[in-house]
């Protein structure tokens, strides 16, 4: 095992050292030599790209005034084009679009290595907004000032210098900046901690302070409520990843009033109720609110001591609350339901909540977003599933009739394939459930290559979706694909993604191992032929894993990982995240950390599947040290490692679809070659 008070491998988490960016070249050099050259490889990078610059793809949109605005890549726009066009036009099979900004264009005039990172307009109708724009695709973003009438960036507009942080307006020459201000202005986290409101024409020095958090904190933001008739603005205090405190803050004087939530709920407006999401269970007035439970109280009367809540939702053990959108009229509730999506319509009329399941698909999940939720009663609706492309619809509330707008085009036929929902049973005896994609004539004789994907934190659900990239590198050859809801997400609420917090993270380790036993005793695949992926936190559960139980997997792919937990909260965002893993720097709290820090339990004395580690060189939210130092290290033991690492992309991985097909071409040719070769797992070091 790796020793914790000395670390050879330091010097890998110097960036950009000569030194460290020299040994990148050279096992990524390694690894493109050994796969590229791979049967079927340059076919496929090619079939994905292919998939990745499709023009029949959804283009997505979001509405400003009367434009729907779009960003889009493809073949001829590698950086992307921001675009509009009206809603009439968008119903046509083939809008016309008018280009509002053009990437490609930018980055060569500028000559700098700009990715898009959204805009944020000044509401409801004004004609500027705010683009972010990113240097390779990290989370640090230049935000620049656009003019939508000249279709140009406002001379001497604002600009906020690169950094990590937020930006709102409060009207056309007022915004709130939370920003890198100077020493002392970012937590722990590498996020603002301070909050000020800047005035058009001032130097950003000279903003007025609205806010400061805590060093230790995870970061501070402030913005403003645009509802007619019930403007407000609001100033978050995020304490962690699950706490936080909120206030409303008096646009004159400045002063700022605490909503007296629970510091683990989240709390909103939705015109003129306060809407309360709650992790744990909260007792009022003799009243007990479960976990999970979606609350709502006029906020006027809350501010006054009121606590008469209405509760819109409460889960149980197999139904928890997706996902939140609001219209002018109602409020769209997106429901797991044993890991499948359905949609609950709320409408607040004469002091009194009224609720209406709205008819929805099957095994699947849905997608909902407010078309304006200020403007308009409409809402687009996304329907996917494994096999079947996504749809997007738009529909209004009062009713189920909805028109549907696009389709994507089936990127591989589907008719072979059938969607099964499994439950294995983990260490503890909880019933995990998955999904397997697999041919209808899949023999049940153990040996189908396999591929189990699995993430396990952060309160993040894994549903079904439709992947043109999956089916035609994974499916189309005969893969199985499976799909695993383990505890540490929220596909069951608050209580599925507490269950495996802090001392209690082996629980997800241990459900994606119960997964794979399954699988095996299914005899849909063995663990000659099982592979697992996982990025970021999922990178972190493919790692556990593989040094955990590696006789029981063929291959591992591992992207943009956690792999150090000694040193995560040292490494860019890492101590944000002290509130899901523990602090390594208490004693106590490593003695349960350091049990399974993959960085720590591999050993030379142990044989592990072969792994491809995969990362970015400019992913400022998980350092590229973790996947460095862990390839160097098993090599260096004389495991079996292959390493890639792109030099964009940020967290994603990767900045345009170039990247992203040559990422995915290397992962999935890798898997296959691994999982489908007859002869054994080669051991021969880091190549």
């Amino acid at each position: 095992m790796q020793s914790m008070e000395q670390d050879p491998y330091l010097w890998l988490e110097d960036v950009d050292s000569e030194r460290a960016l020299a040994w990148v070249g050279t096992h990524n050099a390694g690894t493109e030599a050994e796969l590229a050259a791979a049967p079927g490889y340059a076919e496929l990078r090619t079939r994905l790209k292919t998939i990745l610059d499709s023009k029949d793809r959804i283009p997505y949109v979001g509405r400003h005034g009367d434009r729907f605005y779009n960003f889009w890549r493809d073949a001829d726009h590698a950086r992307g084009i921001w675009r509009r066009t009206t809603l009439d036009e968008y119903r046509k099979p083939e809008p016309q679009w008018e280009t509002v900004l053009d990437l490609d264009r930018l980055a060569a005039d500028e000559g700098e290595n700009w990715v898009w990172a959204g805009a944020s307009f000044l509401k409801p109708r004004g004609e500027r907004c705010l683009v972010s724009l990113s240097r390779g695709g990290g989370d640090a973003r230049v935000v620049r000032e656009f003019d939508l009438a000249r279709l140009a960036f406002v001379e001497d507009g604002f600009v906020l210098p690169e950094a990590k942080g937020s930006v709102a307006w409060i009207d056309r020459d007022t915004l709130f900046v939370a920003t890198d201000f100077g020493p002392g202005s970012m937590t722990s986290s590498g996020y603002p901690r301070v909050v000020k409101e800047w005035t058009r024409g001032t130097p950003l020095p000279d903003a007025r302070l609205v806010y400061e958090a805590q060093e230790d904190d995870l970061s501070a933001s402030a913005w403003f409520d645009y509802t007619p008739g019930h403007e407000r603005q609001f100033v978050q205090r995020q304490i962690d990843f699950y706490s936080s405190e909120l206030f409303v803050r008096d646009p004159a004087g400045g002063a700022l009033t605490a909503i007296a939530k629970p510091a683990d709920a989240d709390a909103f407006t939705v015109r003129d109720q306060l809407l309360i999401q709650l992790r744990t269970d909260w007792q009022v007035e003799g009243r007990v609110f479960p976990q999970g439970a979606l609350l709502a109280v006029g906020f006027s009367r809350f501010l006054d001591g009121e606590r008469d809540f209405s509760t819109l939702f409460t889960p149980t053990e197999t139904t928890s609350l997706d996902g939140i959108a609001a219209t002018r009229d109602a409020i769209l509730l997106t429901v797991l339901d044993k890991v499948k999506n359905r949609i609950v319509e709320l409408r607040h009329t004469d002091g009194s909540w009224q609720r209406r399941e709205l008819a929805s698909p099957g095994m699947g999940a849905l997608g909902v977003a407010s078309v304006d939720e200020i403007e308009s009663s409409d809402y687009f609706l996304t329907v996917t599933d494994f096999l079947t492309p996504s749809s997007l619809y738009l529909a209004g509330t009062g009713a189920d009739q909805r028109t549907l707008l696009k389709s994507m085009p089936a990127f591989f036929d589907a008719s072979p394939y059938a969607v099964s929902q499994f439950e294995a049973v983990s260490k503890d005896g909880t019933r995990v459930p998955y999904f397997v994609v697999m041919r209808k004539d899949t023999p049940l004789d153990g040996a189908n290559p396999a591929l189990l994907y699995g993430y396990g934190g952060f309160e993040v659900s894994l549903t079904p979706f439709y992947s043109g990239v999956t089916g035609v590198a994974w499916l189309e050859r005969g893969g199985v694909y499976v799909l695993a809801n383990i505890r540490g997400g929220g596909e069951f609420g608050p209580r599925w993604h507490q269950a495996a917090l802090k001392d209690q993270r082996q629980k997800a380790f241990d459900d994606f191992l119960a997964v794979a036993e399954d699988l095996v005793a299914r005899k849909l695949t063995s663990p000659r032929h099982l592979g697992i992926m996982g990025g970021s936190n999922g990178g972190l559960l493919v790692g556990a894993a593989l040094t955990q139980r590696p006789e029981l997997f063929g291959a591992v792919v591992c992207q943009v990982p956690l792999l150090d937990m000694r040193r995560y909260h040292r490494l860019l965002a890492g101590a944000s995240w002290i509130g899901e893993y523990g602090d390594p720097d208490q004693p106590e709290e490593w003695a349960y950390i350091g049990e399974y820090s993959p960085y720590h339990r591999v050993s030379p004395q142990q044989r592990y599947p072969r792994v491809l580690f995969t990362t970015s060189t400019r992913d400022d939210r998980v350092h590229p040290g973790h996947a460095r130092k862990m390839a160097a290290l098993m090599g260096d033991q004389g495991h079996a490692v292959l390493y890639w690492e792109n030099t964009e992309g940020g967290h994603a991985g990767a900045a345009n679809n170039e990247q992203t097909a040559t990422m995915w071409a290397l992962s999935y040719i890798f898997l296959w070659q691994e999982l489908t070769e007859k002869s054994s797992p080669n051991t021969a070091g880091l190549r």
